[in-house]
């Protein structure tokens, strides 16, 4: 029986909407990569990431359809103080295919401390840190971002920060 440490919903423009478990996850093909993650405050760091690539939970079960454009993370941390408006962060289809893009569930061999974002946070090794969403609990495949918060695909877009956020 599968534990349900975390129920990662996917959903949206896709066949088949899923929930996973943690270790439905860590069943799928995991690649581990070491890579630096650049923040926009200007520091860095150099980790070792395990997790499932995003192909995979994409493929395994929901399959997106045709007129799927962005993946958006919604995340379990509030942005606001009553508890609503979850952090939230979007990657065009092109960043979701990608092989470096993870859902990860380790850091340095152990499992994904929760300031790091545990139980499962997105490497999108081609952009800057605020990119990497924390905490994620929910995956939408849409086709705009129009009635998503601000709009603009993310809570930082809606701040003012760019959307394509590429190193």
């Amino acid at each position: 029986m599968a534990s349900r440490l975390i129920g990662l919903e996917v959903g949206g423009l896709v066949e088949k909407p899923v929930i996973f478990s943690l270790d439905e996850l860590r069943a799928l093909p995991s690649r581990t990569q070491v890579t630096r993650h650049d923040c926009v405050e200007g520091w860095s760091a150099i980790g070792k990431w395990k997790g499932v690539p995003l192909t995979a939970v994409l493929a395994a079960a929901a399959r997106p359809t045709a007129t799927a454009r962005y993946v958006v993370f919604y995340c379990a941390d509030p942005m606001e103080s009553d508890g609503t408006s979850p952090y939230y962060e979007s990657i065009d289809m092109d960043d979701a295919y990608h092989p470096q893009t993870i859902l990860a569930y380790e850091l340095n061999d152990k499992a994904l401390p929760i300031a790091n974002g545990a139980p499962i946070r997105l490497r999108v090794e081609r952009q800057l840190g605020y990119k990497h969403a924390k905490y994620v609990m929910r995956i939408e495949l849409v086709d705009s971002f129009e009635k998503i918060a601000g709009g603009k695909g993310g809570y930082w877009e809606d701040q003012g920060y760019e959307w394509y956020a590429g190193i």
